[in-house]
């Protein structure tokens, strides 16, 4: 990441910090009064339905209870009955008995006025016919809810259905309308029915208009739609309140966190800690890539290639990661850990092919660690692995220092590791150490092997490392031309994206032990 780039992330995540948790206060304060608002709304809503289905039901318990009677109707008895049943359920007003839809008598007259109520086609669910009418026998113009059985009938006051007191600070009003006439039948303060027609007709269940909150609700079963409704004018000091109680928190949150953040990106800025870090989680992966017989195409071993997986899935190239270890000092602990991973991924297999090698790249500065030769001795005698199976990949700059890596090259080459040059070619080539050191490979890079033909070094390079009784491993075959081309000139052996790419452990095993007999 670049210097102006990490300065930005620097930048936005304080913004961040420091901005967000004094939002959120904000923001929950406000959400905090108007979540309490609107639950003071939906529970007054909720009571007067409560209320409701109290005088409904208990108008269905009166014509119950006067179905029961035997006796000859209108007659004394039977009146008696029926003003019982009104005296006993205070919310019924009046109980009738009918022939049809005419009123014959009545809690309240021995005979009722010549009426007839309107046909009704609506009926609850449990078969009581319901009219919403301001047809009575006392000849009262007011509207009323009726409720009847097939003999008598309940009149109900429909103020008693929104007697209910609301439990909030602030004043909470409700209207109960006709669902189909239309009508506005109780109200605990003035309604505007156009305002129901307009939100009805838009399928509205709730609407804001000039400072009011407007909840909507239909009870089809004795065809009533509520209105509740209360200012907004509270919830702005309900708001102010919570955010005395919210707003101190986001402050210290904000103060908190801008600290937090400050000494974590001062780590995450700092290459050392993010290298230290992934070195002590082992959080590096190994992938290892099929060193193959450009003849015969069976596998002879494997380079063993680093893999730093980030947050995002990504890899960070080594190109990157490994100057950094080199740049921190951290190099030779990256070492480390590369040969602990690779012994405990391939030990095993390494064991079952003694023919089979694995090769490790080395930096200059483990070559002047005393660590690193007892660390592979460890190793082999751990899984009874001979020396020969590993090979050891040192860049040509590897030699630049050739009298302080000497002794921890003379002593890794007489305990039997294999000596490979990387990367042959592309740095400080020099006769002088292929003489002086006993190598057994060297690599032709990949910029070599992309331009066989047109390149007249490649064949230099070959027919120098034949003189020298050298073999080779051409890196960054990716053609059959290439293979063919390479092998045809003497190349013994080849690595690259037409054999395999590099792969996890398990995978290469299993392409491995797939091209074990290849011919």
């Amino acid at each position: 990441m670049t210097s102006k780039k990490m300065v930005s992330l620097v930048v936005g995540v304080l913004i961040l910090s420091v901005l967000l948790p004094v939002t959120l206060s904000v923001w929950f304060a406000h959400y905090q009064a108007e979540k309490e608002f609107t639950r003071d709304l939906n529970d007054y809503g909720e009571r007067v339905i409560l209320r409701v289905q109290q005088v409904v039901g208990e108008a269905k318990d009166t014509l119950k209870d006067i179905d029961t009677f035997q006796g000859e109707p209108c007659s004394e008895g039977h009146l008696r009955a029926m003003r019982l049943a009104s005296y006993t359920h205070r919310e019924v007003q009046e109980v009738l008995w009918l022939k049809g839809l005419k009123p014959m008598c009545s809690s309240m007259e021995n005979q009722s006025r010549d009426i007839n109520f309107p046909p009704t086609d609506r009926r609850t669910v449990d078969g009581y016919r319901v009219w919403l009418t301001d047809t009575n026998d006392l000849g009262i113009k007011r509207e009323m809810v009726a409720l009847a059985s097939d003999r008598h009938m309940v009149m109900l006051d429909p103020g008693s259905f929104i007697d209910v007191v609301p439990y909030a600070s602030w004043a909470i009003h409700t209207a109960l309308i006709g669902s189909q006439s239309g009508s506005l039948i109780a109200q605990s303060a003035p309604f505007d029915l156009r305002l129901w027609q307009q939100e009805r007709h838009a399928g509205n269940h709730t609407a804001a208009r000039n400072g009011v909150l407007y909840n909507f609700r239909d009870y089809p079963d004795i065809g009533i739609s509520q209105v509740v409704w209360a200012s907004t004018a509270p919830l702005a000091a309900k708001w102010q309140q919570q955010l005395f109680l919210w707003l101190p928190l986001g402050i210290i949150m904000s103060l908190l966190g801008t600290w937090l953040i400050l000494r974590m990106l001062r780590n995450v800025q700092s290459p050392y800690h993010r290298m230290l870090d992934a070195i002590n989680a082992r959080s590096l992966d190994v992938y290892y890539q099929p060193i193959v017989s450009l003849r015969s195409g069976k596998v002879v071993g494997a380079e063993a290639l680093a893999r730093w997986r980030q947050p995002d899935g990504t890899f960070l190239s080594p190109d990157i990661f490994v100057p950094m270890a080199v740049q921190t000092g951290l190099i030779t602990r990256l070492t480390q850990l590369i040969v602990e991973k690779v012994f405990d991924d391939l030990g095993p297999w390494l064991q079952l092919y003694p023919e089979k090698h694995v090769s490790i790249n080395l930096d200059p500065q483990d070559l002047i660690s005393a660590a690193l030769p007892s660390q592979l001795a460890q190793q082999l005698n751990k899984w009874r692995i001979s020396p020969s199976q590993v090979a050891l990949e040192l860049t040509e700059r590897s030699f630049i220092d050739l009298k302080n890596s000497a002794s921890t090259l003379s002593q890794l080459r007489r305990a039997g590791y294999a000596l490979y040059i990387d990367d042959f070619g592309t740095g400080y080539s020099s006769l002088s150490y292929l003489q002086n050191l006993d190598v057994d490979i060297i690599k032709i890079d990949k910029a070599f092997v992309d331009a066989l033909e047109l390149n007249n070094v490649t064949p230099h390079i070959i027919d120098m490392a034949k003189t020298l009784k050298l073999a080779m491993v051409a890196e960054g075959v990716e053609t059959e031309c290439q293979r063919k081309w390479l092998a045809e000139h003497g190349v013994q052996f080849g690595q690259g994206w037409l054999f395999s790419k590099a792969l996890p452990k398990a995978e290469f095993i299993l392409w491995a032990e797939a091209n074990l007999h290849q011919n």
